[in-house]
């Protein structure tokens, strides 16, 4: 969200906004049995949308009309307001900061301190080597988290933070290098596995450019290999079915790679792993058909052999053989039909020029 300038208005309703959080912290504190629930709370609050009254009072009508000009996906939340008020005015951010360190072994505490300084810690100057390193480990946890429940839920609401990170810092080396070097690893770790969930390939070109190194580079590979080694852990992970489909059908983003043997191994064998039912993956009959698109996309070497060894396999288990008869007879049917639709709307259309002629 770019700046704007605050008026006593916003800047009061923001005030009120940073001390209703500071209460709750302050209240996880006091009461330790209490403290997951309120985190919790807490997390789902700032989280939130910002209502239309609220965007009213914080921002006048060239700024709105400018900010949904720029955002593609998704919502404008509290935590992108609080995270660039907490940039413009640090000090309304220290009590929460604090209070945030004090709870930091609780349950949604990196999450709150990834949605509300994902920003600041970029921003300020941090002299103490051992407290940035574990901010920016709390960073990543939490922003782990964060992308997670988009996973779980099928929705793009954290698309802001995930758009910072890459955009803002991972391609941006001033703002990079603020962290450690094992924080820049970890965060395009966690970039790598969730590039396809907030629609980005675009930057994977860009983004495999910036890569930092990684000690076992020598071992499985350059940049190209460590994101696609991510990736494929990722899909197998995935048990949403929107989800893993959107991850298959944005897979030809890896046409083109160069890729060391073992890799292009592990991700042909991922992909095979869905395009079989049952076990150990049970995928559904569209997730089998995008895995097959997918690996005769990337793997179109040998793509006639892999189905005649699948329709093999698949003879083997015949209690699919009435539901695999009855999708085939749909398919030819579905495939005559249309053929025979295009057939007629072509006659009708050179019958109309024929006429008109």
């Amino acid at each position: 969200m770019p700046p704007h300038t605050l008026t006593p208005r916003s800047s009061a309703y923001l005030t009120a906004l940073t001390q209703e959080i500071e209460k709750k912290l302050q209240r996880g504190i006091a009461s330790p049995t209490l403290s997951r629930n309120l985190l919790q709370e807490l997390f789902q609050d700032i989280a939130l949308e910002v209502d239309d009254r609220a965007k009213d009072i914080i921002l006048s009508n060239e700024e709105l009309a400018s900010i949904e000009e720029e955002r593609t996906e998704g919502p404008l939340c509290f935590y992108e307001v609080l995270a660039d008020h907490f940039v413009w005015v640090p000090k309304n951010g220290e009590p929460i900061l604090d209070l945030i360190v004090k709870l930091w072994s609780q349950a949604f505490a990196s999450h709150i301190f990834s949605l509300l300084f994902h920003k600041w810690l970029f921003e300020v100057q941090i002299d103490n080597a051992d407290v940035l390193l574990r901010y920016s480990s709390a960073l990543v946890q939490g922003a782990t988290n964060v992308f997670w429940i988009d996973v779980q839920t099928n929705t793009r609401h954290f698309h802001s933070l995930f758009r910072y990170l890459l955009e803002e810092v991972a391609l941006v080396p001033e703002r990079l290098k603020k962290i450690p070097l094992q924080a820049q690893r970890d965060l395009f770790l966690l970039l790598s596995r969730f590039i396809f969930l907030y629609n980005m390939v675009d930057k994977i070109e860009s983004f495999l450019k910036k890569f930092p190194e990684f000690p076992n580079a020598f071992l499985i590979g350059g940049p190209a290999d460590i994101f696609v080694i991510e990736l494929t852990d990722q899909l197998l992970k995935l048990k949403v079915e929107p989800v893993l489909l959107h991850y298959l059908s944005h897979i030809k983003a890896l046409q083109g790679m160069e890729l060391r043997m073992a890799t292009s191994t592990r991700l042909k064998t991922c992909l095979y792993s869905f395009t079989s039912p049952g076990g150990p993956m049970y995928p559904t009959r569209a997730v089998r058909h995008a895995a097959w698109v997918a690996l005769d996309l990337l793997f179109p070497v040998g793509q006639y052999p892999r189905h005649v060894i699948s329709l093999f396999f698949r003879l083997l288990y015949p209690w699919y053989w009435p539901s695999s008869c009855w999708n085939f007879v749909i398919s030819c049917v579905q495939a005559v039909f249309y053929s025979v639709l295009r057939l007629l709307f072509s006659s009708w259309d050179r019958l109309t020029k024929t006429r008109q002629a």
